[in-house]
């Protein structure tokens, strides 16, 4: 059966028709479009934005057809995948759902990365003090699960 859901995405626009941007540097999941099930993290992302602060609202059906990977919490299979997506590795995935490395922890990523710190110490360093959550759709027919229900300007 087929599950429908809310996600939220954080802009300084209305994104009634979803793009799968590539842009300038990686992201934890890869390149595609990023939501979230919280709609406090939504806003905190359009707070971010210059000038105008949009939050869009979707419907996403689930698709069981779609190759989906889900990670239900930082282990270290997901951040061997960030790891690999922020180092421009590419994936076949349709859709990656999981924790999300916010500013803080990619700080300790880097440094991960790097070898400054081991994985040990980043695990220690990177306790969430709150949840995340984001779902990237990195592929056409991944968008066409969500429908655009309504925009809230902040």
């Amino acid at each position: 059966m087929k599950e429908k859901s809310i996600l939220y995405h954080g802009s300084n626009i209305v994104v009634s028709n979803p793009k799968i941007l590539v842009s300038g540097f990686y992201k934890d999941f890869g390149y595609g479009f990023y939501c979230t099930k919280f709609e406090k993290q939504a806003k905190k992302w359009a707070l971010t934005k210059k000038d105008h602060h949009v939050v869009s609202i979707y419907e996403y059906q689930t698709n069981d057809q779609l190759k989906i990977l889900v990670f239900p919490l930082m282990t270290d299979e997901w951040l061997d995948f960030v790891v690999n997506c922020r180092m421009g590795v590419k994936h076949d995935y349709d859709i990656v759902e999981g924790p999300m490395a916010d500013d803080q922890i990619w700080d300790y990523l880097e440094d991960f990365i790097e070898g400054v710190i081991t994985r040990e110490a980043f695990w220690v360093l990177a306790k969430f003090k709150y949840p995340t959550h984001q779902i990237v759709f990195c592929t056409q027919k991944a968008l066409e699960t969500i429908t655009f229900k309504k925009s809230i300007e902040l």
